[in-house]
């Protein structure tokens, strides 16, 4: 074993943190092979780990014959690492903002409305204005953003999303694996939802855990559920959030539990903050914590609020 890691290898078993190495030995190992010890030339390029960023290897077969002794940094590391990005704070939900009035689009499904030609997400404040305004002038009736008439019947809105579908278009492949998922084909959902997933939709990621722990089509997966929970939350899926807020709760770990519904709070996920104001009466969480995630929800809400989209809701409850 070269000797750089027999040191890494002596302060994980005397339970130091190999990452509390100087800089200067940090950065002597990583321009050497952590196996044969060459160190990188010109000519010798050296190429990282797959799962962390302590070592580098010469070539694979370096890699294979030094695993035995980097495993377990290796997970102790990947761990970190992925705990690192799944418990970052997302700048917004996985729904974004409306793309005509750049506000932030609300968590409730039934105030935004999917255009099926350009799969873009419009608010109900935009979409009501827009119809006034066609109605007023006498206008053909087309779509908000990308300006494609709308469709005359249900055939010709299928037609429209299976293009987007043809396209690569992960929003468009989510709506048919969800329509799929309705009508109780399973397998073909699976196979929508999977394609969407791979293309980095939330929301299918968030579909295919719900798969993974009903069973639908699919053995039972407790890994895979958490793994595509997770995907979803690191997209700002605040329901997925939230459901990895839970699981972490049954399983006793509740520091992690607290970190995910607060997240999920921040997002403006009205059922997370209430675990979190519970929390907080029973000692689980802090007064700091408890007042940021309050200020911060109320913010995220206030911030899909607009006249247009008021407006829009009473115009609503009148038809």
């Amino acid at each position: 074993l070269p000797r750089p890691w027999r040191r890494r290898l002596r302060q994980f078993h005397s339970g130091n943190n190999i990452l509390t190495m100087s800089a200067d030995e940090t950065e002597a190992d990583n321009n050497c092979c952590a196996s044969c010890g060459i160190a990188e030339l010109d000519d010798i390029k050296l190429m990282d780990c797959d799962a962390c960023d302590l070592v580098r290897y010469c070539s694979e077969k370096c890699q294979q014959e030094h695993r035995p002794y980097h495993e377990l940094l290796c997970k102790e590391r990947a761990a970190e690492l992925r705990d690192e990005i799944l418990f970052r704070q997302p700048e917004s939900s996985y729904l974004g903002d409306c793309p005509i009035c750049c506000l932030p689009l609300s968590n409730d499904d039934d105030k935004s409305i999917l255009m099926g030609c350009c799969s873009k997400r419009i608010c109900i404040g935009c979409d009501f204005a827009n119809q006034l305004r066609e109605t007023k002038d006498k206008l053909e009736k087309k779509c908000l953003f990308c300006r494609h008439p709308s469709p005359n019947s249900e055939e010709e809105a299928k037609l429209n999303n299976m293009k987007r579908v043809e396209a690569n278009d992960p929003v468009a492949i989510y709506e048919m694996g969800k329509n799929r998922y309705f009508e109780g084909d399973y397998k073909s959902a699976f196979k929508y939802f999977s394609k969407a997933a791979g293309l980095g939709d939330a929301e299918a990621h968030y579909l295919l855990s719900v798969m993974y722990r009903k069973g639908d089509n699919v053995e039972k997966d407790e890994k895979k559920e958490v793994y595509h929970l997770e995907e979803a939350a690191i997209g700002g899926h605040p329901y997925a959030r939230h459901n990895l807020g839970c699981r972490e709760w049954e399983n006793g770990r509740m520091d992690r539990a607290i970190k995910h519904y607060i997240i999920a709070a921040k997002l403006g996920h009205d059922r997370s903050l209430e675990v979190v104001k519970k929390n907080y009466t029973n000692g689980y969480v802090s007064k700091e914590d408890f007042a940021a995630a309050l200020r911060a929800h109320q913010a995220a809400v206030d911030a899909t609020k607009s006249a247009q989209r008021e407006e829009a809701e009473a115009g609503r409850r009148v038809m």
